[in-house]
């Protein structure tokens, strides 16, 4: 084939022009799925860049009923501190509790209110994006806790000074450093220690 056959054959099938912004529309795409997925993960990200970390890890199924073994015959209100995607508030107000969640990620408290319409008791939830050292105890006489070892000790000292007397805590995973405990529901990962606070 010499130079006439191959203009001759480019004229019969010419090639399509490139886009000149395909480049900038895959970098667009690009940059904006990455910027994305950063301000989705960042929530889950940042608690490990606190003093005291509390990392989102979801109760399980044995630990829920723990947690509702440990308020059997109690009734009013509850505060979940760490409530995470608010299994436990859901199951609490179920069970005919008026109950609140506390949880710093914003995916976590949206993802709890929109299960608890769901569910259909949103009338009996709350979700609150909120620090739980900067909101009072002294409302509720019962309290639930999914902490960590380092910060119990904080824990214990709030609870004791906020609530009223009568009121009961149910500390999952780990227990009150000095405050011995009136009973211990379940073993291992899914323990539940139950305190009476009493003044």
């Amino acid at each position: 084939m010499d130079c006439k056959d191959c203009v001759i054959d480019f004229n019969a099938n010419p090639s399509k022009p490139r886009n000149p912004n395909a480049g900038l529309i895959v970098a667009a795409v690009a940059g904006g799925s990455a910027v994305l997925l950063s301000a989705i993960c960042l929530p889950f990200v940042t608690p490990a860049l606190r003093k005291i970390c509390l990392p989102y890890v979801p109760a399980t199924t044995s630990q829920v009923n723990n947690v509702l073994k440990a308020l059997k015959g109690r009734q009013g209100s509850l505060i979940d501190l760490g409530s995470g995607d608010g299994r436990i508030v859901h199951a609490a107000a179920t069970a005919g509790f008026k109950s609140v969640g506390v949880e710093l990620n914003y995916w976590l408290v949206l993802y709890s209110r929109l299960r608890s319409l769901h569910l259909g008791i949103n009338s009996l939830t709350e979700f609150r994006r909120q620090n739980m050292w900067k909101i009072s105890l002294q409302p509720y006489n019962n309290v639930v806790i999914f902490g960590v070892d380092s910060m119990m000790g904080q824990l214990e000292e709030k609870c004791l000074l906020e609530m009223n007397s009568g009121s009961v805590v149910a500390a999952c995973r780990f227990p009150f450093p000095t405050v011995p405990c009136d009973k211990v529901i379940g073993e291992g990962i899914d323990s539940v220690w139950v305190y009476k606070i009493t003044k």
